[in-house]
C-alpha cells in the first residue's frame, strides 16, 4: 500500500511538536509493549470516530505513527474539515506493531483534541449562519498548541483572531489603566503602528466606546455586554463611523441561542475562547484487527 503524501508533507504538521509529545509519552520506553509484542511483530489497525463530527488533526496523527515507523502503510479515507458519522473510519495503517502500539496515546490525543475544537467551532459557526456576524477565537490556547488549535478552528468553518502580540494592536483594559486614556492609547497606538496595522480597542462601557470613536480607532471591542447595550452601541457607531469594524466578547460562550442573540444585535465579529479552552474531546479510537 503506497504511503499517503500528504501525511509527510502536510503543512500543520510539526514534527519537533510531535516528538516532544511522544517523549512526555513514552520516557524511557513502553515497557508494557517492549515486554508482550514480538519486535518483528506486524499489525493492521483503523482510525474509527466514536462521535459524529468535524475532523481535524488527522495528518498530525498519522504522522506520530510514521515517525516511530517510517515503513508504516498508511491509507487515508477522509480529510480534515470533513464531518463524518459515529462509525466512520478515518484511515488505516499496516507496519510494526510496536510502533503502533507506542503512538497509539499520542496519535489519539492530537486528533481527540483538535477533532473536538473543529466540532465546537462548527457549531458556533452554523449558529450564526446567515446574520453576517463572523466567529472567531482567541489567544486563550493550550501553550505549544496554537498553531494546530488555530488550524482546527478554520476546519470548522469559524476564523482567526490575532495568532499573537505581534499580529495586529488591540488596546485592552490594562493598556487604558496605564496609558490614562482611551485617547491617549490610540494615539499612541497610530503613532507607532505601521500604516496597514489596524487599532482595535476593548470597551467596556459607552464612554469607552464614544471615546475610542473619537479616536478614530479602526475596529471596536464591545466587551462584557448585554445584548440590548451591544445592539445600542453598534448602531450608535454605525451612526457616526459605520466604516468601524464591531467585536464582540465575554460573556458571550458556545450556546447558539446566546451567538443568535449576539449576532442578531449587528456585530460584525463574535469572538470565543471556549472554541480553544473549553472544547469537548472528540471519541476516536484505534481498533486492531486480530490476527495481523
Amino acid at each position: 500500500m503506497p504511503q499517503d503524501s500528504r501525511v509527510r508533507f502536510d503543512p500543520v504538521v510539526d514534527d519537533e511538536l510531535i516528538r516532544h509529545a511522544l517523549a512526555e509519552d513514552v520516557g524511557r520506553g513502553d515497557i508494557t509493549t517492549e515486554a508482550t509484542i514480538p519486535a518483528d511483530a506486524r499489525a493492521r489497525a483503523t482510525l474509527v470516530a466514536r462521535a459524529e463530527g468535524v475532523i481535524a488533526g488527522l495528518p498530525v496523527s498519522l504522522r506520530v505513527f510514521y515517525l516511530l515507523d517510517p515503513q508504516i502503510a498508511i491509507e487515508t479515507l477522509v480529510h480534515d474539515g470533513e464531518h463524518v458519522s459515529r462509525g466512520t473510519v478515518l484511515a488505516r495503517l499496516s507496519g510494526n506493531a510496536r510502533a503502533i502500539l507506542t503512538a497509539e496515546r499520542t496519535a489519539l490525543n492530537f486528533l481527540g483534541r483538535l477533532s473536538g475544537t473543529a466540532t465546537l467551532a462548527s457549531a458556533c459557526a452554523r449558529a450564526v449562519a446567515g446574520t453576517g456576524a463572523v466567529i472567531v477565537d482567541t489567544r486563550k490556547t493550550t501553550p505549544g498548541l496554537r498553531a494546530l488549535e488555530k488550524y482546527a478552528v478554520r476546519m470548522g468553518g469559524a476564523s482567526n483572531h490575532r495568532a499573537g502580540l505581534d499580529d495586529g494592536i488591540l488596546i485592552k483594559d490594562n493598556h487604558i489603566a496605564i496609558a490614562g486614556s482611551v485617547r491617549l492609547a490610540v494615539q499612541r497606538a497610530r503613532a507607532h503602528a505601521p500604516h496597514l496595522i489596524k487599532i482595535e480597542v476593548e470597551c467596556d462601557t459607552p464612554e469607552q466606546v464614544r471615546e475610542a470613536v473619537e479616536a478614530e480607532a479602526d475596529a471596536i471591542l464591545l466587551d462584557n455586554m448585554s445584548a440590548a447595550m451591544m445592539r445600542e452601541q453598534v448602531n450608535w457607531i454605525h451612526a457616526r463611523a459605520p466604516r468601524t469594524l464591531i467585536e464582540a466578547s465575554g460573556g458571550i460562550g458556545p450556546d447558539p441561542g446566546r451567538l443568535a442573540e449576539v449576532a442578531a444585535t449587528g456585530v460584525d465579529i463574535i469572538s470565543l475562547g471556549a472554541l480553544t479552552h473549553s472544547a469537548p474531546n472528540f471519541d476516536v479510537a484505534l481498533d486492531f484487527e486480530a490476527g495481523a
